[in-house]
């Protein structure tokens, strides 16, 4: 079965062009899925003529043959900005936007059976004007949706966030034991989702030391255990929590087949570590299936032919095998 992909090249400075073009002729690619690229025609075409200069480009529903890279720009995306900006600037954010939005409409409308996203820049997107924490929130705010998380993984090493996009001194406020609980819930069922029947689920602490038994901050008390006894309710099987400093260590985070770290930093640096140029990002509990690479624009190294697309890659066919098992599920 081939899918069909609206993969969006990020920002136009970053290095979400490169990585998209070239990813997009990767043989493994050609061979199970068919990529559209969503973005502006002329970022799409610099990029495919300095790194792929021995394939055609074609507009989505003109006469496509798969040798081609396949674009989509839904006659409104367009780029009068410096792609060698190195740097987040307004009509970058403008048009990498949008053409999210485009696309998530587009997965949502059943045109596509799924959105992998390239890195854009966030401070490039509220510099145009939108209110932005991230693709995550975004997308699941076009898809209506109030109960989702983001998952970092690679392989068996799965990471949950139960905040994220938000600055470190208001994660407090953010995190309560519903919140966690929900992480919990669906990073179970995303470990289901890939073929683990009796997901075993480790929470790091909030605290340093996981609180001390109340010594170095309480919210172990207050939040994740009561969490974690709620989720033991739904015969979910969790441990911890455990101190963040500790759990992500070899012999003990391949006993579990997932991780709920309770803020952003906590989980992504010891992830990034571990799997920077293969880890996926996925949004959990959304209708429809989103991946993403697991770093950002790259602007130092951006339009320098020297991006990794491997990040990329695996966001693609980690979103393909999951359609494959949604549709097998459906039918």
């Amino acid at each position: 079965m081939r899918s069909k992909i609206a993969l969006t090249i990020g920002d136009a400075a970053g290095i979400g062009p490169e990585i998209s073009v070239k990813v997009t002729v990767d043989k493994d690619i050609m061979e199970l899925m068919d990529v559209v690229l969503i973005g502006p025609e002329s970022v799409i075409a610099e990029a495919a003529k300095k790194y792929v200069p021995s394939v055609g480009l074609s507009k989505a529903g003109e006469r496509n043959v798969q040798t081609c890279i396949i674009y989509e720009d839904f006659d409104s995306l367009t780029f009068a900005g410096d792609i060698l900006a190195a740097k987040s600037t307004a009509e970058a954010g403008k048009v990498s936007y949008e053409g999210v939005v485009l696309a998530t409409n587009s997965v949502i409308g059943e045109k596509y059976d799924a959105i992998v996203t390239a890195p854009v820049s966030k401070e490039s997107v509220n510099l145009s004007g939108q209110d932005f924490q991230g693709h995550t929130e975004l997308v699941a705010e076009l898809c209506n949706t109030d109960n989702f998380c983001m998952m970092q993984s690679d392989g068996p090493l799965r990471v949950a966030f139960a905040s994220c996009h938000i600055p470190l001194m208001e994660v407090k406020e953010n995190l309560s034991k519903e919140k966690i609980l929900e992480t919990i819930l669906l990073l179970n069922d995303a470990a289901n989702a890939d073929g683990v029947e009796k997901p075993q689920i480790a929470l790091a602490g909030v605290n340093p030391h996981a609180g001390e038994g109340g010594y170095m901050g309480t919210e172990e008390i207050e939040m994740v255990i009561p969490a974690m006894k709620e989720a033991e309710k739904h015969g979910i099987s969790v441990h911890g929590p455990f101190p963040a400093d500790t759990l992500f260590i070899e012999s003990i985070r391949t006993k579990y087949d997932g991780i709920v770290s309770m803020y952003h930093d906590q989980g992504h640096i010891p992830f990034k570590m571990l799997a920077f140029d293969r880890g996926v990002n996925s949004t959990l509990g959304l209708p429809i299936i989103r991946t993403s690479v697991d770093h950002g624009t790259a602007f130092d190294i951006a339009w320098k032919g020297v991006a990794d697309t491997g990040s990329l890659k695996a966001a693609l066919i980690t979103a393909h095998n999951r359609v494959k098992m949604k549709k097998a599920a459906t039918s």
